[in-house]
């Protein structure tokens, strides 16, 4: 997130509104939204949904996508604990238009975070393993049937830490096991496949995973 905001000059340290935290509520002069149906509204991809800073402003977003029940947003979280602070009143067992995606890069923050998650009312869920820094079994959890998606990618970056294949494997492993969509988003910029290291530019992280060709959609069997 840091690297994102860099590139517009900002100070990922400082948490405030963008100018564009009320987009999917402005509309045109002839009254139409400005934001139009189309895929995931990614909520706080250079910060935290959940972060403490933004409590009082999380009611107004929680607004906005109650509003915008024919968008849905994708909300991408570390701090899966602090779900109820400022939870609409009418939450009940979630919103149909929200999905909730945990970040686990370890086994560790997996077995902290995830038993959370599926214990919250959420209609829609998803891990992502991102950076993956070792590998993660996940399969109590996923043999819940609560978890629609996982995603794997490594961390980039000059101080990248590394990110093997094979946790990449084990992950689509369990995936199909529960048949649950495996998707790996990129190599990062530290990667070992088959015990060699290899050092990946940035701009071909994303292009070199989908090259492995192992992304899976749930199958109807």
């Amino acid at each position: 997130m840091y690297r994102r905001d860099a590139e517009f000059g900002k100070d990922s340290s400082a948490v405030e509104k963008t100018s564009s935290f009320s987009l999917p509520i402005s509309r045109r002069r002839d009254g139409s939204y400005r934001m139009q149906e189309s895929g995931y509204v990614y909520a706080c991809m250079t910060s935290d949904f959940f972060i403490e800073e933004a409590d009082e402003w999380r009611k107004e977003a929680w607004a906005f996508i109650k509003e915008r029940s024919d968008l849905s947003f994708f909300i991408i979280t570390k701090r899966i604990e602090r779900f109820h602070v400022s939870i609409p009143s009418d939450w009940g067992d979630g919103y149909e238009n929200v999905t909730i995606c945990s970040t686990c890069e370890n086994q560790s923050t997996a077995d902290r975070r995830l038993p959370v998650m599926l214990s919250l009312p959420i209609k829609h869920m998803e891990i992502i393993h991102e950076p993956m820094l070792e590998a993660v079994d996940i399969s109590k959890y996923l043999s819940t049937g609560k978890i629609e998606a996982v995603t794997c990618g490594g961390e980039s970056g000059p101080d990248a830490r590394l990110c093997d294949y094979s946790w990449i494997l084990d992950t689509r492993r369990q995936c199909l096991e529960y048949n649950v969509p495996f998707h790996f988003k990129q190599t990062g910029a530290l990667f070992r496949k088959d015990g060699k290291l290899y050092h990946i530019p940035r701009a071909i992280q994303m292009s070199q995973a989908k090259k492995a060709g192992i992304d899976t959609r749930r199958s109807n069997g």
